[in-house]
């Protein structure tokens, strides 16, 4: 597959999955016609599509009484979302002025070289999209390049082919608990300062962030892995892809709110304090991977 020339490699035309107006309309109707519930729409349609068809699209703004073009401006806005079908896998790269001038070309130029594609196509067996973006939000930690929503730091072009290799693998065969690049954290409250740590829930082997949340009409508790770089919880509510969750402390039930929104999502982050220095962000949004660790 790789000794192929970069003619055969590069995207080529498929038929589009066939859109199910019921499927469409039963997304809509969860999360109802209010406009700021449009980005969780479409997140979850491309979950299941993985892009967003035109026919869906139609079918959103014509339930949600706006234009095509309303949709359209969403849909183009968010890096997160794409109108055209995507590799498995999805690569992308900040070019931005931080990582440009620490060598982000020429990890995005490794990219294309091992991928046998250009920026903004896909290979033609669709395991690989590759893309570029001017800013990922995270200049502090560049290059930074992030694959199949998993952010990577200071990205040298050594290691871009065992990023290749780590999405064929998947996540679901890496080992948590020998994974160098993931290491546990403890986190407390940056409002009242307690401890958000709970030993008597355990994921991934290590004691779990224990939070308030509360999404649509229900309200619970929320264990997070506190091993940085994974996403595995355990929750006793289904929160499908798209969903935007609130996040309190347990203790004293401020908000864990920071002060941005996710760049790539849109969606409101949601920050802890790190109990060494520092402050972790994580996007709200379930099924976004945007996470980001801030050292005082």
């Amino acid at each position: 597959m790789m000794s192929q020339n970069r003619a055969t490699r590069r995207t080529r035309p498929s038929r589009p999955q066939g859109v199910d107006p019921q499927d469409v309309l039963a997304i809509q109707q969860k999360h109802g016609e209010a406009r700021s519930e449009l980005v969780a729409i479409l997140s979850e349609i491309q979950a299941k599509y993985g892009y967003l068809p035109v026919e869906a699209l139609r079918i959103v703004a014509d339930r949600m009484r706006c234009s095509l073009v309303d949709i359209y401006g969403v849909a183009t806005f968010y890096a997160s979302l794409s109108l055209k079908p995507r590799g498995k896998h999805h690569v992308c790269v900040c070019l931005g002025t931080a990582c440009h001038v620490r060598g982000a070309a020429g990890v995005a130029e490794e990219f294309e070289r091992q991928l046998k594609i250009r920026a903004g196509e896909t290979t033609a067996d669709r395991e690989f999209t590759l893309e570029t973006v001017n800013c990922l939000g995270a200049c502090a930690l560049g290059p930074v390049a992030v694959v199949d929503g998993q952010y990577f730091s200071k990205v040298a072009r050594s290691r871009v082919r065992d990023f290749i290799r780590g999405a064929l693998i998947g996540p679901d065969k890496v080992e948590v608990t020998q994974d160098k690049r993931l290491f546990p954290i403890k986190v407390s409250c940056p409002v009242c300062n307690q401890s958000l740590m709970e030993r008597r829930v355990t994921v991934d082997g290590h004691p779990s962030i224990s939070v308030a949340i509360s999404f649509g009409s229900r309200r619970g508790r929320l264990a997070l892995s506190s091993v940085y770089g994974s996403y595995n919880i355990v929750s006793k509510h289904d929160i499908s892809a798209g969903t935007v969750v609130k996040f309190s402390c347990p203790h004293c039930q401020a908000r864990l709110a920071g002060s941005w929104d996710c760049p790539i999502c849109g969606a409101p982050m949601v920050s802890m304090k790190v109990r060494w220095a520092g402050m972790v962000h994580i996007c709200s949004r379930r099924g976004c991977k945007n996470h980001m660790l801030d050292l005082e």
